[in-house]
């Protein structure tokens, strides 16, 4: 993984990707799949994420993240 992230961050430097952009960018992917990996549930994502819920609400916020908690579906009668 070291490797992957190394390689990463140099096509990154070759294509003159700001820090600024790169930390933003990763931000919204890392937390986007914790979210879908607790089906939307914030409070869930934060601990996880070892941060807390209002942190995480002020982070998806920030980011323009637009993410939607996953609701079950009823089962037919």
């Amino acid at each position: 993984m070291k490797d992957q992230l190394e390689a990463l961050v140099s096509q990154m430097i070759e294509h003159g990707i700001l820090y600024a952009d790169a930390v933003c960018e990763f931000e919204k992917k890392f937390i986007r799949k914790m979210l879908d990996k607790s089906n939307g549930n914030q409070s869930r994502a934060a601990q996880t994420l070892g941060i807390h819920r209002n942190t995480l609400s002020r982070k998806i916020e920030e980011l323009g993240l637009d993410h939607q908690p996953k609701r079950r579906r009823r089962a037919k009668r």
